[in-house]
Protein backbone atom coordinates (compact mmCIF):
# COMPACT_ATOMS: atom_id res chain seq x y z
CA UNK A 1 0.00 0.00 0.00
CA UNK A 2 2.92 2.37 0.83
CA UNK A 3 4.29 1.95 -2.51
CA UNK A 4 1.23 2.42 -4.42
CA UNK A 5 0.46 5.53 -3.17
CA UNK A 6 3.41 6.87 -3.18
CA UNK A 7 2.97 6.59 -7.35
CA UNK A 8 -0.56 8.01 -6.73
CA UNK A 9 1.67 11.03 -5.06
CA UNK A 10 3.78 11.37 -7.82
CA UNK A 11 0.78 11.08 -10.60
CA UNK A 12 -1.12 14.07 -8.45
CA UNK A 13 1.41 16.35 -8.94
CA UNK A 14 0.42 16.75 -12.68
CA UNK A 15 -2.12 18.21 -11.29
CA UNK A 16 -0.32 21.49 -10.63
CA UNK A 17 2.23 21.19 -13.57
CA UNK A 18 3.15 19.53 -16.58
CA UNK A 19 1.38 18.33 -19.85
CA UNK A 20 -0.25 15.13 -21.05
CA UNK A 21 3.03 14.38 -23.02
CA UNK A 22 4.54 14.38 -19.51
CA UNK A 23 2.06 11.61 -18.04
CA UNK A 24 3.94 8.48 -19.87
CA UNK A 25 7.36 9.53 -18.03
CA UNK A 26 5.53 9.87 -14.74
CA UNK A 27 3.58 6.46 -15.11
CA UNK A 28 7.11 4.80 -16.14
CA UNK A 29 9.19 5.98 -13.20
CA UNK A 30 5.76 5.33 -10.72
CA UNK A 31 5.75 1.79 -12.46
CA UNK A 32 8.05 -0.18 -10.13
CA UNK A 33 6.10 1.26 -6.81
CA UNK A 34 3.31 -0.66 -8.74
CA UNK A 35 5.82 -4.05 -8.91
CA UNK A 36 5.00 -3.54 -12.87
CA UNK A 37 7.73 -3.76 -15.19
CA UNK A 38 6.13 -1.07 -17.21
CA UNK A 39 3.58 1.20 -17.88
CA UNK A 40 1.86 2.55 -20.95
CA UNK A 41 -0.99 4.65 -21.77
CA UNK A 42 -3.02 4.03 -24.91
CA UNK A 43 -5.76 6.16 -26.48
CA UNK A 44 -8.47 5.41 -29.04
CA UNK A 45 -8.39 7.21 -32.50
CA UNK A 46 -11.15 9.69 -33.78
CA UNK A 47 -12.51 6.94 -36.27
CA UNK A 48 -12.51 4.65 -32.83
CA UNK A 49 -10.43 1.65 -34.92
CA UNK A 50 -7.34 1.42 -32.84
CA UNK A 51 -5.28 2.19 -29.97
CA UNK A 52 -2.30 4.33 -29.83
CA UNK A 53 0.16 5.33 -27.39
CA UNK A 54 -0.06 8.68 -26.35
CA UNK A 55 2.24 11.32 -27.64
CA UNK A 56 5.17 11.48 -25.20
CA UNK A 57 5.99 7.51 -24.58
CA UNK A 58 9.73 7.16 -24.30
CA UNK A 59 11.26 4.26 -26.24
CA UNK A 60 9.71 1.08 -28.39
CA UNK A 61 6.02 2.02 -28.57
CA UNK A 62 3.38 -0.64 -27.97
CA UNK A 63 0.57 -1.04 -30.64
CA UNK A 64 -1.02 0.18 -32.18
CA UNK A 65 -3.66 -2.65 -30.92
CA UNK A 66 -6.84 -2.82 -33.17
CA UNK A 67 -9.96 -2.30 -31.37
CA UNK A 68 -11.20 -5.38 -33.34
CA UNK A 69 -9.87 -8.68 -32.22
CA UNK A 70 -7.40 -7.49 -29.50
CA UNK A 71 -6.94 -8.22 -25.68
CA UNK A 72 -6.23 -4.28 -25.58
CA UNK A 73 -9.18 -3.44 -27.86
CA UNK A 74 -12.12 -6.23 -25.93
CA UNK A 75 -10.80 -4.16 -22.82
CA UNK A 76 -11.63 -1.12 -24.28
CA UNK A 77 -14.97 -2.57 -25.94
CA UNK A 78 -16.07 -3.67 -22.96
CA UNK A 79 -14.78 -1.55 -20.29
CA UNK A 80 -13.52 -4.42 -18.02
CA UNK A 81 -10.11 -5.82 -17.29
CA UNK A 82 -8.42 -8.34 -19.87
CA UNK A 83 -5.14 -10.33 -19.22
CA UNK A 84 -2.73 -12.22 -21.51
CA UNK A 85 -0.21 -14.97 -20.52
CA UNK A 86 2.55 -12.77 -21.49
CA UNK A 87 2.28 -10.79 -18.06
CA UNK A 88 0.33 -7.58 -19.68
CA UNK A 89 -2.80 -6.65 -18.03
CA UNK A 90 -5.08 -3.97 -19.82
CA UNK A 91 -7.40 -1.72 -17.81
CA UNK A 92 -10.32 0.56 -19.48
CA UNK A 93 -9.15 4.28 -19.15
CA UNK A 94 -12.75 5.65 -17.95
CA UNK A 95 -13.83 9.38 -17.73
CA UNK A 96 -16.97 8.89 -16.07
CA UNK A 97 -18.22 7.14 -18.26
CA UNK A 98 -16.29 8.40 -21.23
CA UNK A 99 -14.11 5.37 -22.96
CA UNK A 100 -10.57 7.09 -23.46
CA UNK A 101 -8.27 4.24 -24.15
CA UNK A 102 -6.50 1.39 -21.86
CA UNK A 103 -3.53 1.10 -19.91
CA UNK A 104 -1.23 -1.62 -20.33
CA UNK A 105 0.82 -2.83 -17.11
CA UNK A 106 3.47 -5.24 -17.86
CA UNK A 107 3.92 -7.64 -14.97
CA UNK A 108 5.45 -11.21 -14.15
CA UNK A 109 2.59 -12.80 -12.42
CA UNK A 110 -1.45 -12.03 -12.60
CA UNK A 111 -1.80 -9.52 -9.55
CA UNK A 112 -3.97 -10.25 -6.41
CA UNK A 113 -7.08 -8.76 -6.26
CA UNK A 114 -5.98 -6.08 -4.12
CA UNK A 115 -3.33 -4.89 -6.51
CA UNK A 116 -5.67 -5.08 -8.81
CA UNK A 117 -7.90 -2.94 -7.04
CA UNK A 118 -5.11 -0.40 -6.56
CA UNK A 119 -4.29 -0.46 -10.40
CA UNK A 120 -7.58 0.12 -10.83
CA UNK A 121 -7.24 3.48 -8.54
CA UNK A 122 -4.55 4.35 -10.78
CA UNK A 123 -6.28 3.96 -13.83
CA UNK A 124 -9.07 6.08 -13.08
CA UNK A 125 -6.48 8.87 -11.64
CA UNK A 126 -4.67 8.75 -15.02
CA UNK A 127 -8.06 9.12 -16.63
CA UNK A 128 -8.98 12.25 -14.93
CA UNK A 129 -5.34 13.70 -15.75
CA UNK A 130 -5.74 13.13 -19.58
CA UNK A 131 -9.37 14.59 -19.24
CA UNK A 132 -7.87 17.62 -17.19
CA UNK A 133 -4.40 17.89 -18.80
CA UNK A 134 -5.42 18.16 -22.56
CA UNK A 135 -6.39 21.35 -22.57
CA UNK A 136 -3.00 22.60 -21.68
CA UNK A 137 -0.98 21.22 -24.96
CA UNK A 138 -1.73 18.71 -27.77
CA UNK A 139 -0.24 15.62 -26.94
CA UNK A 140 -3.80 13.62 -26.86
CA UNK A 141 -4.96 15.25 -29.73
CA UNK A 142 -1.73 13.95 -31.52
CA UNK A 143 -2.49 10.72 -30.48
CA UNK A 144 -6.21 10.59 -31.54
CA UNK A 145 -5.49 11.88 -34.91
CA UNK A 146 -4.32 9.63 -37.83
CA UNK A 147 -4.88 11.92 -40.43
CA UNK A 148 -5.00 15.46 -41.05
CA UNK A 149 -8.59 17.30 -39.27
CA UNK A 150 -10.34 19.88 -41.79
CA UNK A 151 -10.97 23.20 -39.80
CA UNK A 152 -14.83 22.69 -40.06
CA UNK A 153 -14.38 19.36 -38.40
CA UNK A 154 -11.87 20.99 -35.57
CA UNK A 155 -14.67 23.74 -35.04
CA UNK A 156 -17.05 21.34 -34.22
CA UNK A 157 -15.33 18.81 -32.35
CA UNK A 158 -14.20 21.98 -29.76
CA UNK A 159 -17.74 22.95 -29.66
CA UNK A 160 -18.77 18.93 -28.55
CA UNK A 161 -19.18 17.59 -24.80
CA UNK A 162 -18.18 14.00 -23.95
CA UNK A 163 -19.57 11.15 -26.06
CA UNK A 164 -21.03 9.37 -23.75
CA UNK A 165 -22.61 10.50 -20.34
CA UNK A 166 -24.28 8.27 -17.12
CA UNK A 167 -26.37 9.52 -14.20
CA UNK A 168 -28.04 7.48 -11.69
CA UNK A 169 -28.03 4.72 -14.16
CA UNK A 170 -29.49 6.31 -16.95
CA UNK A 171 -27.07 7.17 -19.84
CA UNK A 172 -26.39 8.98 -23.06
CA UNK A 173 -24.38 8.24 -25.93
CA UNK A 174 -23.45 9.44 -29.64
CA UNK A 175 -21.55 9.18 -32.84
CA UNK A 176 -20.24 11.68 -35.53
CA UNK A 177 -19.01 10.48 -38.76
CA UNK A 178 -16.89 11.66 -41.12
CA UNK A 179 -15.03 12.18 -37.84
CA UNK A 180 -12.42 14.44 -39.76
CA UNK A 181 -14.76 16.10 -41.90
CA UNK A 182 -18.18 16.54 -40.16
CA UNK A 183 -19.50 20.29 -40.50
CA UNK A 184 -23.33 19.94 -39.97
CA UNK A 185 -23.92 17.85 -37.50
CA UNK A 186 -24.09 18.17 -33.85
CA UNK A 187 -25.80 16.69 -29.96
CA UNK A 188 -25.35 18.32 -26.94
CA UNK A 189 -27.18 17.13 -23.19
CA UNK A 190 -26.79 18.53 -20.09
CA UNK A 191 -28.33 16.72 -16.65
CA UNK A 192 -29.74 19.77 -14.35
CA UNK A 193 -31.35 18.13 -11.60
CA UNK A 194 -33.65 15.45 -12.50
CA UNK A 195 -33.96 16.50 -15.95
CA UNK A 196 -31.69 15.18 -18.52
CA UNK A 197 -31.67 17.63 -22.13
CA UNK A 198 -30.31 16.23 -24.91
CA UNK A 199 -30.53 17.84 -28.46
CA UNK A 200 -29.13 16.86 -32.00
CA UNK A 201 -28.92 18.99 -34.85
CA UNK A 202 -28.40 18.61 -38.74
CA UNK A 203 -27.30 22.00 -40.51
CA UNK A 204 -28.42 22.00 -43.89
CA UNK A 205 -25.28 22.27 -46.20
CA UNK A 206 -21.50 21.50 -45.36
CA UNK A 207 -18.06 22.91 -44.96
CA UNK A 208 -17.14 26.04 -42.94
CA UNK A 209 -20.36 27.62 -43.77
CA UNK A 210 -21.84 24.62 -42.23
CA UNK A 211 -19.80 24.45 -39.40
CA UNK A 212 -20.19 28.43 -38.32
CA UNK A 213 -24.41 28.22 -38.23
CA UNK A 214 -23.80 24.27 -36.39
CA UNK A 215 -21.90 26.61 -33.46
CA UNK A 216 -24.56 29.24 -33.47
CA UNK A 217 -27.42 27.09 -33.05
CA UNK A 218 -25.50 25.17 -30.70
CA UNK A 219 -24.18 27.93 -28.20
CA UNK A 220 -27.88 29.35 -28.54
CA UNK A 221 -29.53 26.20 -27.27
CA UNK A 222 -27.39 26.39 -24.17
CA UNK A 223 -27.94 29.43 -23.93
CA UNK A 224 -31.38 29.39 -23.54
CA UNK A 225 -31.22 25.98 -22.10
CA UNK A 226 -29.07 28.23 -19.11
CA UNK A 227 -31.56 30.98 -19.15
CA UNK A 228 -34.39 28.58 -18.15
CA UNK A 229 -36.14 28.68 -21.00
CA UNK A 230 -38.88 26.35 -22.17
CA UNK A 231 -38.64 24.30 -24.93
CA UNK A 232 -40.51 26.42 -26.78
CA UNK A 233 -38.96 29.53 -25.86
CA UNK A 234 -35.89 27.94 -27.03
CA UNK A 235 -37.20 26.84 -30.28
CA UNK A 236 -38.32 30.27 -30.82
CA UNK A 237 -34.74 31.90 -29.63
CA UNK A 238 -32.67 29.34 -31.73
CA UNK A 239 -35.21 30.02 -35.01
CA UNK A 240 -34.73 34.06 -34.26
CA UNK A 241 -31.06 33.95 -34.28
CA UNK A 242 -30.85 31.90 -37.41
CA UNK A 243 -33.42 33.82 -39.32
CA UNK A 244 -31.21 37.01 -38.41
CA UNK A 245 -27.90 35.81 -39.18
CA UNK A 246 -28.49 33.23 -41.58
CA UNK A 247 -31.30 34.24 -43.50
CA UNK A 248 -31.32 31.86 -46.31
CA UNK A 249 -30.76 28.21 -44.08
CA UNK A 250 -31.96 26.85 -41.74
CA UNK A 251 -31.63 23.79 -39.21
CA UNK A 252 -33.37 20.56 -38.03
CA UNK A 253 -32.96 19.89 -34.52
CA UNK A 254 -34.26 17.16 -31.95
CA UNK A 255 -34.41 18.82 -28.67
CA UNK A 256 -35.70 16.73 -25.76
CA UNK A 257 -35.96 16.54 -21.77
CA UNK A 258 -36.16 13.76 -19.93
CA UNK A 259 -37.16 13.73 -16.35
CA UNK A 260 -34.73 11.01 -15.05
CA UNK A 261 -36.88 10.22 -11.90
CA UNK A 262 -40.19 9.31 -13.71
CA UNK A 263 -39.73 8.73 -17.18
CA UNK A 264 -41.81 11.70 -18.44
CA UNK A 265 -40.23 12.39 -21.55
CA UNK A 266 -40.71 15.76 -23.55
CA UNK A 267 -39.68 16.68 -27.13
CA UNK A 268 -39.89 19.39 -30.11
CA UNK A 269 -39.01 17.77 -33.55
CA UNK A 270 -37.88 21.06 -35.88
CA UNK A 271 -38.29 19.50 -39.49
CA UNK A 272 -36.15 16.25 -37.59
CA UNK A 273 -36.68 12.60 -38.11
CA UNK A 274 -38.58 10.90 -35.07
CA UNK A 275 -36.59 9.39 -32.64
CA UNK A 276 -36.98 5.65 -32.22
CA UNK A 277 -37.99 4.10 -28.79
CA UNK A 278 -37.33 0.70 -28.03
CA UNK A 279 -38.46 -1.00 -25.07
CA UNK A 280 -36.33 -3.59 -22.88
CA UNK A 281 -35.89 -7.05 -24.60
CA UNK A 282 -37.70 -9.31 -23.03
CA UNK A 283 -35.90 -12.61 -21.66
CA UNK A 284 -36.15 -15.60 -23.30
CA UNK A 285 -38.52 -18.38 -22.58
CA UNK A 286 -36.60 -21.34 -20.85
CA UNK A 287 -37.47 -24.06 -23.22
CA UNK A 288 -40.03 -27.07 -21.82
CA UNK A 289 -39.02 -30.24 -21.42
CA UNK A 290 -39.84 -32.92 -23.37
CA UNK A 291 -42.29 -30.56 -25.44
CA UNK A 292 -45.43 -32.36 -27.41
CA UNK A 293 -45.28 -32.03 -31.02
CA UNK A 294 -47.22 -29.18 -32.42
CA UNK A 295 -48.87 -29.23 -35.90
CA UNK A 296 -47.76 -27.20 -38.45
CA UNK A 297 -49.32 -23.68 -37.97
CA UNK A 298 -48.24 -22.90 -41.24
CA UNK A 299 -46.76 -19.81 -42.78
CA UNK A 300 -45.41 -16.80 -39.74
CA UNK A 301 -46.27 -13.80 -40.14
CA UNK A 302 -43.63 -11.14 -41.50
CA UNK A 303 -42.05 -9.31 -38.19
CA UNK A 304 -42.80 -5.99 -37.47
CA UNK A 305 -40.43 -3.42 -36.35
CA UNK A 306 -40.07 -3.26 -32.60
CA UNK A 307 -40.50 -0.56 -30.48
CA UNK A 308 -42.71 2.98 -31.47
CA UNK A 309 -42.10 6.80 -32.79
CA UNK A 310 -43.86 10.43 -31.70
CA UNK A 311 -45.29 12.23 -34.20
CA UNK A 312 -42.40 14.60 -36.32
CA UNK A 313 -41.87 16.75 -37.38
CA UNK A 314 -43.98 18.78 -35.14
CA UNK A 315 -42.48 22.44 -36.80
CA UNK A 316 -40.45 23.76 -39.12
CA UNK A 317 -37.12 23.38 -39.47
CA UNK A 318 -35.18 26.50 -37.17
CA UNK A 319 -34.58 28.98 -39.15
CA UNK A 320 -38.20 28.61 -41.11
CA UNK A 321 -40.41 29.22 -38.29
CA UNK A 322 -41.88 32.57 -39.49
CA UNK A 323 -44.00 30.69 -42.03
CA UNK A 324 -46.21 29.25 -40.06
CA UNK A 325 -48.52 31.15 -37.43
CA UNK A 326 -48.78 28.76 -34.64
CA UNK A 327 -45.96 28.09 -32.11
CA UNK A 328 -43.69 24.99 -31.69
CA UNK A 329 -45.82 21.60 -30.62
CA UNK A 330 -44.53 19.86 -27.49
CA UNK A 331 -44.67 16.01 -27.67
CA UNK A 332 -44.79 14.31 -24.37
CA UNK A 333 -44.87 10.62 -23.33
CA UNK A 334 -44.17 8.48 -20.47
CA UNK A 335 -41.23 5.67 -20.93
CA UNK A 336 -40.66 2.54 -19.02
CA UNK A 337 -37.81 1.32 -17.22
CA UNK A 338 -35.28 0.01 -19.77
CA UNK A 339 -37.12 1.96 -23.01
CA UNK A 340 -34.27 3.05 -25.27
CA UNK A 341 -34.18 6.29 -27.29
CA UNK A 342 -32.24 6.21 -30.61
CA UNK A 343 -31.49 9.93 -31.99
CA UNK A 344 -30.41 10.10 -35.70
CA UNK A 345 -29.65 12.68 -38.59
CA UNK A 346 -30.75 11.76 -42.04
CA UNK A 347 -27.02 10.60 -43.17
CA UNK A 348 -28.07 7.28 -41.26
CA UNK A 349 -31.01 6.24 -42.67
CA UNK A 350 -30.37 7.74 -46.11
CA UNK A 351 -27.22 5.94 -46.48
CA UNK A 352 -27.12 3.81 -49.64
CA UNK A 353 -25.22 0.62 -50.63
CA UNK A 354 -23.55 0.04 -54.03
CA UNK A 355 -26.92 -0.90 -55.69
CA UNK A 356 -28.76 2.13 -54.25
CA UNK A 357 -30.52 0.70 -51.47
CA UNK A 358 -31.27 2.89 -48.55
CA UNK A 359 -30.00 2.20 -44.81
CA UNK A 360 -33.53 2.77 -43.59
CA UNK A 361 -35.28 3.23 -40.10
CA UNK A 362 -36.53 -0.40 -40.25
CA UNK A 363 -32.61 -1.56 -40.64
CA UNK A 364 -31.31 0.84 -38.27
CA UNK A 365 -34.68 -0.19 -35.54
CA UNK A 366 -33.19 -3.79 -36.16
CA UNK A 367 -29.47 -2.91 -35.48
CA UNK A 368 -30.40 -1.20 -32.02
CA UNK A 369 -32.53 -4.23 -31.47
CA UNK A 370 -30.10 -6.70 -31.84
CA UNK A 371 -27.96 -5.36 -29.87
CA UNK A 372 -29.87 -4.96 -26.72
CA UNK A 373 -31.15 -8.59 -27.05
CA UNK A 374 -27.38 -9.17 -26.83
CA UNK A 375 -26.19 -6.89 -23.99
CA UNK A 376 -24.00 -4.73 -25.89
CA UNK A 377 -23.05 -1.86 -23.50
CA UNK A 378 -24.39 1.41 -24.83
CA UNK A 379 -21.21 2.90 -26.24
CA UNK A 380 -20.08 0.16 -27.87
CA UNK A 381 -23.53 0.12 -29.79
CA UNK A 382 -22.54 3.22 -31.20
CA UNK A 383 -19.50 2.27 -32.53
CA UNK A 384 -20.33 -0.63 -34.00
CA UNK A 385 -23.48 1.54 -35.83
CA UNK A 386 -21.42 3.97 -37.24
CA UNK A 387 -18.79 1.53 -38.38
CA UNK A 388 -22.08 -0.22 -39.75
CA UNK A 389 -22.58 2.65 -41.64
CA UNK A 390 -19.36 3.36 -42.76
CA UNK A 391 -19.20 0.14 -44.31
CA UNK A 392 -22.86 0.10 -45.97
CA UNK A 393 -21.72 2.86 -47.72
CA UNK A 394 -17.99 1.03 -48.82
CA UNK A 395 -16.16 3.75 -46.81
CA UNK A 396 -17.16 6.99 -48.62
CA UNK A 397 -20.01 9.12 -46.46
CA UNK A 398 -22.44 11.03 -48.77
CA UNK A 399 -23.55 13.22 -46.03
CA UNK A 400 -22.75 13.49 -42.11
CA UNK A 401 -23.77 10.68 -40.39
CA UNK A 402 -24.39 11.20 -36.52
CA UNK A 403 -26.70 9.48 -33.70
CA UNK A 404 -27.25 9.43 -30.45
CA UNK A 405 -28.87 6.74 -27.80
CA UNK A 406 -30.67 7.30 -24.76
CA UNK A 407 -31.08 4.27 -22.25
CA UNK A 408 -33.54 5.39 -19.47
CA UNK A 409 -33.50 3.37 -15.83
CA UNK A 410 -35.23 4.70 -12.82
CA UNK A 411 -33.21 5.52 -9.90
Amino acid sequence: MPASMEAVRRLMDLRHRGRAEDLPAVLAEAAPLLDADGATVLLVDYAQHALHALRGTAGDDPGPYGVENTLAGRAFTSAEQQWDDEGVLWLPLLHGAERLGVMEIRVEKFPAEAERRDLEVIAALVAELIASRRFYGDAVEHTRRRMPMQLAAEIIWNQLPPLTFAVDGTMVTAVLEPCYDVGGDAFDYAANGDILHVALFDTVGHGISASALTTLTLNTYRNARRSGLTLVDTCRSIDKWIRAQYPASFVTALMAELNIATGVYRRISAGHPAELILPKPMPMPMPMPNPEPMPNPGPMPKPTPAGRSLPAPNTLPLGLGHMVARPPAVVECQLQPGDTLVFYTDGITEARDAYGTLFGVDRLAEFFRSALRDGTPAPETMRRLIQTIVSYEAGELRDDATAAMLQWKRH
